[in-house]
C-alpha cells in the first residue's frame, strides 16, 4: 500500500470551451471515486500557469530565508479576531514550521511583506487564482454529488472567509520531527502547491501514504464541511507533513472556506431521502472553527483530546471515524 499513487485529474475539459462531455465525465468519475475512498487527488491543466506558481514559490523561499527581524515586520495586527501575517511556531508545540497567513486581498486584516519585490503582488494574484479554482472545483463536486445546480455555490457564496498560507517547514533534526501534526482540514475544499521536497502524507487504511510532488500538479482534498454535508459519502482525509531530512520544505495551501455563521449538518439528499440516519448533529461553523483554533493555542496533552469533526458525530453502531 505504501506505493499507492493518488489519481491525477485533467481539468482541461472544463477550460477548453469545447463540449467535451466525455472528458468531463471521466474527470467527475475519478474525483467521485477518490473523494469516496480517501478525499485526496491531484489536478493538472487547472488554469494556473506553472511559471506563475514557480515564481511564487521562489519568492516565498527568498522571504523565509530572511532573518527573523525582517520577517517579523509582517507580524499580525494586535487585536484582530484571526491572525494574518508572519507567524513562527513556538518551540513548545510539536509542529516545526513558519508561515504567512493571508485573507482575501481587500481584507483589512492582511499584513503582507514588502520584500522581496513583487512578493506581495504575487500573493494577491495567487489568492485570486485559487479562489476562482475553488469555485470551479465546488461546481464539479456539486455535479459529482448529484446536487441541484449551483446548490453548493448558493450555500457557500461568501468568499471573505477564504484563507491562503505560505508555509516553510524546517529541516528535521530528529527521527520523529513533524512539520505539521496529523489533522483533517476544517474547510470545504483545500488546495496545496508543493515544491520538490516530499513531506505531505495521507493516512489510508492505517498507513501513511506520501503525496509525491510533481511540477504542474496541485493537490486537492475535500474537507470536514463536505464530509458532514454528504453524511460521510465524501471523506475528509487525515494528513500530516513529515519534516524532510536535511532539507527545508516550502508549500502554499489555500482553504476554500465556509462562512462562520453557516449551519452545517448532513443534507437530506444523503439522509432521509435515501433512508440513512444522520451521522452528525448540526453545528454553526464558527463554533467548530473556535474549537479547532483552541487545539492550536492550547494543545491538548493527549492526542485523543484533540477536537476533530468527530466531536459532532452521533454515536450509533453504524457510525465510524474515517481516517
Amino acid at each position: 500500500m505504501a506505493n499507492k499513487v493518488f489519481p491525477t485529474v485533467d481539468l482541461s475539459p472544463f477550460f477548453n470551451g469545447e463540449n467535451d462531455e466525455n472528458g468531463k465525465k471521466k474527470a467527475k468519475e475519478t474525483i467521485s471515486k477518490a473523494c469516496s475512498e480517501y478525499g485526496f487527488f491531484l489536478i493538472v491543466n487547472h488554469g494556473v500557469p506553472q511559471e506563475f506558481l514557480s515564481k511564487a514559490m521562489q519568492l516565498s523561499k527568498t522571504y523565509f530565508k530572511y532573518p527573523d527581524e525582517e520577517k517579523l515586520k509582517c507580524s499580525p495586527k494586535f487585536g484582530v479576531p484571526l491572525p494574518a501575517g508572519y507567524i513562527k511556531q513556538p518551540h513548545n508545540v510539536p509542529d516545526k514550521n513558519e508561515f504567512i497567513i493571508m485573507f482575501p486581498p481587500d481584507s483589512s486584516f492582511n499584513v503582507l511583506p514588502s520584500n522581496p519585490p513583487e512578493f506581495k503582488e504575487t500573493l494577491e494574484k495567487m489568492f485570486i487564482c485559487f479562489s476562482k479554482l475553488g469555485e470551479l472545483m465546488e461546481s464539479i463536486i456539486n455535479e459529482c454529488l448529484g446536487l441541484p445546480t449551483n446548490f453548493l455555490k448558493e450555500y457557500n457564496h461568501d468568499r471573505s472567509w477564504d484563507l491562503m498560507v505560505a508555509m516553510h517547514y524546517f529541516a528535521a533534526v530528529g527521527a520523529e520531527d513533524i512539520g505539521q501534526s496529523e489533522h483533517e482540514d476544517g474547510s470545504c475544499i483545500s488546495f496545496v502547491v508543493q515544491d520538490d521536497v516530499s513531506g505531505l502524507e495521507v493516512q489510508y487504511n492505517g498507513e501513511w501514504i506520501p503525496v509525491i510532488p510533481e511540477e504542474g500538479k496541485i493537490v486537492v482534498n475535500v474537507a470536514d464541511v463536505i464530509q458532514v454535508l454528504t453524511n460521510n459519502r465524501f471523506k475528509s482525509g487525515m494528513h500530516r507533513v513529515a519534516s524532510p531530512k536535511g532539507r527545508s520544505r516550502n508549500s502554499f495551501a489555500f482553504f476554500y472556506n465556509l462562512p462562520g455563521e453557516k449551519w452545517v449538518e448532513p443534507l437530506p439528499q444523503f439522509t432521509k431521502e435515501i433512508g440513512e440516519e444522520p451521522k452528525y448533529r448540526g453545528f454553526k461553523n464558527q463554533d467548530y472553527q473556535a474549537l479547532r483554533m483552541r487545539n492550536k493555542t492550547h494543545p491538548p496533552a493527549r492526542p485523543e483530546d484533540v477536537i476533530r469533526i468527530t466531536h459532532y458525530a452521533i454515536p450509533t453502531s453504524g457510525n465510524q471515524k474515517f481516517a
